[in-house]
């Protein structure tokens, strides 16, 4: 059996410096929690969603993290910062090692336009290996809501999924939703750490690979502390979640494409929907203009 001990650390920060305060978080949570192989917070926690913040690679955020993990031997996710690369700003997640080591940087596929400006996007799904636990996928924010990202995490053969998020908005319970959806149907752990305070609502949750609550927390700060079996994931994707569905095989299985992945086509539909902006006015508007 080859287990993941992970601790979720959802904080209520400030937009600002909060490097310091996650420093002492990290340490805290491993002395309480000795146990802990990998330490995850939410998205954009190291100076909240300004671009402003932006560094170059290698810059003082990065060195910091790569420090916090050493000194607390632990992998580390810290969520993600805004890193300039070539004149662009990509909203990245650095993967660092007990030995401070950055072993991946992965970039956010879907930036939250129209509303998360001057960032680019990622063009790469990115999984990691913890020797002798298992390979383990990273998805920002945004990114589950197109199912490909996470379908593409599964193929690779990611079973835990790390889902740094930062939400603050009304959309929450169906974040949610998703979240355990993409669980259920890639058959896989799927952890969705959000921020709280200011930056966020809250609510991270962990689910397995049928779908069921593993955790599911409140609105303000809390330590999320818990061990994931992924030979119980294995078992579920060879039999099927309490022996019913075998959905990856079945994917693995089933049409080689659909229509909206075959190179050349173009939908009607979704082309006739305008271009992607921030909405202007309210029903009322509409309705005058209609």
């Amino acid at each position: 059996m080859s287990h993941l001990a992970i601790a979720g650390l959802q904080l209520d920060l400030q937009a600002g410096d909060n490097l310091d305060r996650i420093s002492d978080e990290v340490a805290a949570a491993k002395r309480r929690l000795s146990w802990v192989d990998l330490v995850l917070l939410g998205e954009l926690s190291v100076y909240g969603p300004s671009v402003d913040y932006a560094q170059d690679p290698g810059g003082a955020a990065e060195t910091r993290l790569r420090r916090i993990a050493r000194d607390n031997r632990v992998w580390l996710l810290g969520g993600s910062i805004f890193e300039r690369v070539d004149g662009k700003i990509y909203n990245t997640c650095p993967v660092i090692d007990p030995n401070g080591d950055v072993v991946l940087k992965y970039r956010k596929i879907y930036p939250f336009r129209p509303y998360e400006t001057g960032v680019a996007a990622g063009t790469e799904c990115m999984t990691f290996d913890m020797p002798g636990i298992g390979r383990i996928g990273v998805s920002i924010c945004y990114d589950m809501w197109f199912p490909e990202t996470t379908r593409t995490l599964a193929w690779m053969g990611a079973e835990v999924i790390l889902h740094p998020g930062m939400t603050n908005t009304v959309d929450r319970d169906v974040e949610l939703s998703i979240a355990r959806a993409s669980a259920a149907q890639n058959q896989c752990y799927f952890v969705d750490i959000n921020t709280a305070g200011h930056l966020g609502n809250g609510r991270s949750a962990v689910y397995g690979p049928g779908g069921e609550p593993v955790y599911e927390a409140g609105s303000g700060r809390d330590v999320i502390g818990l061990e994931l079996d992924l030979g119980y994931v294995r078992r579920v994707r060879e039999r099927g979640w309490h022996g019913l569905g075998q959905t990856l095989k079945s994917f693995r299985d089933g049409p080689p494409s659909f229509p909206p992945y075959r190179e050349g086509t173009s939908s009607p539909a979704l082309a006739a929907l305008g271009p992607l902006e921030k909405p202007q006015g309210g029903a009322n508007q509409d309705q005058e203009e209609g």
